[in-house]
């Protein structure tokens, strides 16, 4: 279940399966989240690079640093985005407002990308340190198919 605002639109995702009473109750509880969330102040490039420091000393040994880490407006197809031969992280601006675990995995993911440039074995072995890896992509994976059209949309 989650809960994020696009494009003037609060969307929540909850189970098909929950009884009209448990959606009414979850939706409140999801739409008090957003609003807490939201009400944090927003990281900016500076503390996104001190949790990058902090993200590869715990999980990659301190092994991948990055020159620059910053926020872009301009990545709206991916969550992020590395250059390993500039050492240079982008985040997605999307990405503000989503729970802690998910940005910090985007960004481990990225910070993996400069010890492993791709998506093969050792990349993912790398990400296997980290424990919220799985919940992470499945939060991502659920905003991204909220954002799809539905089969009645599509006709």
């Amino acid at each position: 279940m989650s809960a994020y605002r696009e494009d003037g639109r609060t969307i929540v995702l909850i189970p098909a399966r929950m009884t009209a009473a448990e959606e009414k109750r979850w939706v409140e509880r999801m739409l008090d989240r957003l609003d807490a969330r939201e009400s944090r102040p927003v990281r900016g490039d500076e503390e996104l690079s001190a949790r990058a420091c902090e993200l590869s000393r715990k999980y990659l040994g301190g092994r991948a640093e990055p020159r620059s880490v910053r926020w872009v407006t301009n990545q709206n197809t991916r969550w992020g985005s590395c250059t390993p031969s500039e050492r240079t992280i982008r985040l997605s601006h999307r990405l503000q407002g989503m729970p802690d675990y998910v940005v910090d995995y985007v960004l481990l993911h990225e910070l993996a990308h400069l010890l492993e440039p791709d998506h093969g074995s050792r990349f993912w072995a790398l990400l296997d340190a980290y424990p919220r890896t799985e919940r992470a992509r499945g939060y991502l994976e659920g905003v991204v198919a909220a954002r799809l059209p539905s089969p009645r949309e599509s006709h």
